[in-house]
């Protein structure tokens, strides 16, 4: 391998570090009053009783978060984000599994699923899984976006 390659992969290694770094540093404050972002952050979020760990979500605009959805439960759950539309047809429940959907994931028990979303207008985003009584049990959350 060239000097030249190794050094660009060494480099290329080195973004990724650092911005790896500033998600999951940001991804610690993920239900506090601090807003997180603009840019890429990740955020962990468990699943366990059919509850979310986070209620409240704050970001800037510009921000997509990277959601890793850890679910510790017996049984299935999903995690969609997005506007009321989207919200709206997933109370219909047509949808047994959700294929790789920006904002959309269904996480079998025991496992982590992965899904991204970029939140650019100010206002206030639902996240909720729409399994059969799972958002009447309490399987909703907010992600508030603005400016501070």
């Amino acid at each position: 391998m060239s000097r030249v390659v190794r050094s660009a992969i060494a480099f290329g290694l080195a973004i990724v570090t650092a911005i790896a770094g500033y998600a999951v540093a940001d991804a610690q404050h993920a239900d506090a009053a601090t807003a997180l972002g603009p840019g890429l952050v990740t955020v962990t979020v468990r699943v366990h009783y059919s509850h979310f760990s986070i209620s409240t979500l704050h970001v800037r605009p510009g921000t997509t978060v990277r959601f890793l959805i850890r679910n510790d439960d017996p049984i299935e759950h999903e995690f969609i984000v997005g506007d009321a539309r989207v919200h709206a047809e997933h109370e219909k429940g047509k949808h047994a599994a959700h294929p790789p959907v920006p904002g959309e994931v269904s996480v079998p028990p025991g496992q982590v699923g992965e899904t991204f979303y970029r939140f650019d207008q100010p206002g206030n985003v639902l996240f909720a899984c729409h399994l059969p009584g799972h958002l009447a049990f309490g399987m909703h959350g907010w992600v508030d976006v603005s400016a501070s």
